[in-house]
């Protein structure tokens, strides 16, 4: 039995008006822009540091949304098996995206009922982004309190819009 090596990686959801934002080497599915620690950084700045690197944006804002564990797969040599236990961020950055450095070669862009390839991790990563989405919604104009309407009233339209449990 091959032993299963673990690696911490940080996966950053940039959302665009375009989709959410992949990254892929010259062949093979895209991904999320993200990649593993190095020693001593956490997931959270591995996020940064790797969106930076694969598609020049500079982050400004950004918050953890769950932690999620991919598959055990095997190894490129067979010899051992991995599993990806992600950190995803939803990040805010600025800049114009555009393939960086290392793995990233080609920028595509994820929407609903698109023809992007991915891979299955992002796909789950994808559809728990969304799920999370629809639950915490931003409070728009829609969710702000008359004047008139009490405390009460003020704490239950809260309630609504955020569960403590799930942050």
């Amino acid at each position: 039995m091959s032993r299963v090596i673990y690696r911490r990686r940080g996966t950053a959801i940039v959302e665009t008006e375009k989709g959410i934002l992949l990254t892929a080497g010259r062949r093979g599915p895209f991904i999320l822009p993200g990649g593993g620690t190095k020693k001593g950084e956490s997931r959270f700045i591995a996020a940064f540091r790797e969106l930076t690197e694969e598609t020049g944006l500079r982050p400004y804002s950004a918050e953890i949304i769950f932690k999620h564990r991919g598959k055990v797969q095997p190894t490129k040599s067979g010899r051992h098996k991995f599993q990806d236990r992600h950190t995803v961020c939803v990040v805010r950055a600025s800049g114009k995206a555009r393939p960086g450095g290392g793995d990233a070669k080609r920028i595509s862009y994820y929407s609903p009922g698109c023809n992007v390839w991915i891979s299955k991790t992002t796909k789950e990563i994808i559809e728990r982004y969304y799920e999370w989405k629809n639950k915490h919604r931003v409070i728009d104009d829609t969710n702000i309190v008359d004047e008139d309407e009490s405390n009460e009233d003020l704490e239950d339209n809260l309630d609504d819009n955020y569960d403590l449990d799930d942050v």
